[in-house]
């Protein structure tokens, strides 16, 4: 039986490293594209690279999201029997600060792979990972399927235009294509800059003997947590379905910045107290008689608009995907902490 091909825009994140591994276990053959870059950007990819020289199921390719001709000679010369667009400039913050590049990557990149299907005749199923940030947070109330999107970013806004461009592809020339709106999902593979990692990484110095200051910025932000491992299976039971269908894939549970931070403490054993309130607020880490600032808060990491509540509602893909969280809060801080102590460590 020939093996199933799958190509992996943003093979080199998070959930591209996770979902590779997923694919590979299973049997495929995985392609993935990444940018072009002076120095080496794969080592989330380092433990699964195979030299194409010798014999492998792994194969890495250079390609921009903002290049269609780069985008179509790709699939045409790989025939992947499914795409999982993964590549973005997803960082919200940023996005504030780039939000041309953001959109040209989120939005167009997205409109160029559907557009290469479409133009090459080619069979395929397409998987198009949309975000919680296009609904915006305006009210405290979970998101489904159905949900009004209102984004307050203008990454929002592109991966909104993504969402809907896909749609319009699956219902106008009835490509297998869906969408996956997937909530917040964090991992020790997630990049630094974000701040579950940001987090951990600075718990995990720390223990180590550090005496910096994490600096945050609106830790009454409330979002729906999981674990990247779990979600990138979602993608893939996507497209395993008869038909196409989009999906909120979230845990149901909902918890702010302050509390993760909480979390972090527990599970070290760590004593913390907070004191004052709104830019003077911070938290103190007690030992003995001795109290120490850890945490402060900064304005500048404020957005221009901020997003303070998202929580999923993941009902119609527990039923219809069988999906079940392996991981909950406590299991992700684990996992975070653990690995960053071992890196740190150099275990």
């Amino acid at each position: 039986m020939k093996k199933k091909v799958a190509l992996i825009t943003g093979i080199t994140g998070q959930d591209g490293s996770y979902l590779a591994e997923f694919l590979l276990k299973k049997g495929y053959v995985v392609h993935g594209i990444k940018r072009k870059s002076s120095s080496f950007n794969t080592e989330r990819l380092d433990h699964i690279y195979i030299d194409p020289h010798n014999k492998t199921n792994f194969f890495l390719h250079y390609g921009d999201l903002t290049d269609f001709n780069s985008i179509y000679n790709l699939i045409i010369k790989i025939k992947p029997h499914e795409i999982y667009n993964l590549g973005a400039q997803s960082h919200v913050g940023v996005s504030f600060d780039n939000p041309l590049y953001t959109t040209q990557t989120n939005a167009l990149g997205t409109l160029s792979i559907l557009e290469a299907i479409r133009t090459s005749g080619l069979v395929t199923k397409f998987y198009q990972a949309s975000t919680s940030e296009m609904f915006g947070g305006e009210k405290k109330i979970s998101f489904n399927e159905n949900s009004n999107f209102i984004p307050k970013s203008p990454y929002g806004v592109s991966k909104l235009y993504a969402h809907w461009i896909t749609k319009v592809y699956r219902e106008s020339y009835k490509i297998f294509a869906c969408s996956g709106l997937l909530f917040n999902h964090e991992s020790p593979r997630r990049g630094e800059t974000f701040v579950t990692r940001k987090i951990t990484n600075f718990f995990a110095r720390l223990m180590s003997g550090s005496n910096e200051i994490l600096y945050l910025g609106n830790i009454y932000a409330e979002r729906d947590w999981g674990h990247a491992k779990d979600y990138v299976e979602m993608q893939w039971k996507m497209l395993q379905k008869k038909k196409p269908k989009d999906y909120v894939i979230a845990t149901g549970k909902t918890t702010s910045v302050k509390n993760f931070i909480n979390e972090c403490c527990k599970y070290l054993n760590l004593k913390v107290i907070w004191t004052g309130k709104g830019l003077k607020e911070k938290c103190i880490l007690k030992m003995g008689n001795k109290k120490k600032t850890i945490i402060k808060i900064d304005k500048k990491y404020y957005r221009p608009l901020e997003v303070d509540y998202l929580l999923g509602d993941p009902r119609k893909a527990f039923k219809d995907l069988k999906f079940k969280p392996k991981f909950d809060l406590k299991k992700l801080v684990k996992d975070m902490i653990d690995t960053e102590m071992k890196m740190i460590n150099g275990k």
